[in-house]
């Protein structure tokens, strides 16, 4: 099976910044598109940012020229550099991946979510 494992979430002042962390273990043949959502208190779970396998972003417009989606193919981990935090940030954070197990048979993996806590 496969695991995706979060970390870097927290408490942070406004205009501040993190960094999180997210990485796949398990029966891994490849990974393909990466992503970050975050689901607020009473909100729907939204897409923050993604990257392909060859490096191609996206963004969310509340996010642009703030947060940067990164990834290290040969450590199955993705990045989200979040910076100028506001407290509308204010979410879990959940990583998702696209694993190949065996070709071409793909299927989504979410990770388990860490809180992110904008708050002065």
């Amino acid at each position: 099976q496969v695991q995706l494992v979060e970390s870097g979430g927290g408490l942070v002042q406004p205009g501040g910044s993190l960094r999180l962390s997210c990485t796949a273990s398990g029966s891994i043949f490849s990974i393909n598109a990466m992503g970050w959502y975050r689901q607020a208190p009473g909100k729907q779970r939204e897409l923050v940012a993604g990257i392909t396998s060859g490096g191609t972003t996206i963004y969310s417009d509340s996010v642009k020229g703030r947060f940067t989606i990164s990834r290290d193919n040969a450590k199955n981990t993705v990045y989200l550099q979040m910076n100028s935090l506001k407290p509308e940030d204010t979410a879990v954070y959940y990583c998702k991946a696209n694993v190949v197990l065996t070709p071409p048979h793909a299927r989504d993996y979410w990770g388990q979510g860490t809180q992110v806590t904008v708050s002065s």
